[in-house]
C-alpha cells in the first residue's frame, strides 16, 4: 500500500509540473515575466520532489512508469487547460468573396471585435480582406460568426503581441 502511494505522488507531482511548464511557456512566449517566474517557482520544487522519489528508488520499475505517465498526462491536461483558459491576442485575416460585405463587418464590430478592412485582388477577381483583432478565447465567436454570414470565407489566424494603440476589447457581447 505504501508503494502504492509513493507512485500515485510520482503520478500526480509529475502532472502538476508538466502542466505548470505549460503554463510557464505560454507565459514567456507573451512576455508576462511575473507570471512565469512565480509559476517556474513552484514547478521546479514539485519537479524536483517528483525526480528525488524516482531517483531514490531506481530499482523499482513502478516509479519510473508512474514518472513516465504522469509526464504524458501532464502533457494532455497542460494542454487542455491552456485552450480552457486562452490567453494572448489574435489577428485573424478573413478572405471574403466580392466586396460588398458591409453587413458582416458591421456584425463583427457590434461584436466586439476590431475590424479593418481592405480591397484585394486574387486569382479569381476582387476579394475583401479583413484583418481582425481578438482575443485568444474569442476564437470561436468569430469563427460562429464567419460561418453563419459566409461559410466559404478564407481564415488564417496568428498570435499577436500589441504594442500600442489599435483596438482590444476586455469583453465581447456574445
Amino acid at each position: 500500500m505504501n508503494q502504492v502511494l509513493g507512485y500515485l505522488l510520482i503520478f500526480i507531482a509529475r502532472i502538476s509540473d508538466v502542466s505548470l511548464a505549460t503554463m510557464r511557456t505560454l507565459m514567456v512566449v507573451q512576455g508576462r515575466r511575473r507570471q512565469a517566474a512565480i509559476i517556474g517557482f513552484f514547478e521546479v520544487i514539485i519537479y524536483v520532489t517528483a525526480l528525488g522519489k524516482v531517483v531514490s528508488g531506481l530499482n523499482d520499475i513502478g516509479n519510473l512508469l508512474a514518472y513516465a505517465l504522469g509526464f504524458a498526462c501532464g502533457n494532455y491536461i497542460g494542454i487542455f487547460v491552456e485552450e480552457k483558459i486562452a490567453l494572448g491576442n489574435l489577428t485573424a485575416q478573413v478572405i471574403l468573396k466580392g466586396s460588398e460585405n458591409q453587413e458582416l463587418i458591421n456584425i463583427l464590430r457590434e461584436k466586439g471585435f476590431g475590424v479593418t478592412a481592405l480591397q484585394g485582388y486574387g486569382k479569381e477577381g476582387s476579394r475583401e480582406v479583413l484583418n481582425i483583432t481578438l482575443n485568444r478565447k474569442d476564437l470561436e465567436v468569430l469563427r460562429n460568426i464567419l460561418e453563419e454570414n459566409d461559410s466559404s470565407a478564407f481564415i488564417t489566424v496568428n498570435t499577436t503581441k500589441p504594442i500600442s494603440g489599435g483596438y482590444f476589447t476586455s469583453v465581447k457581447k456574445k
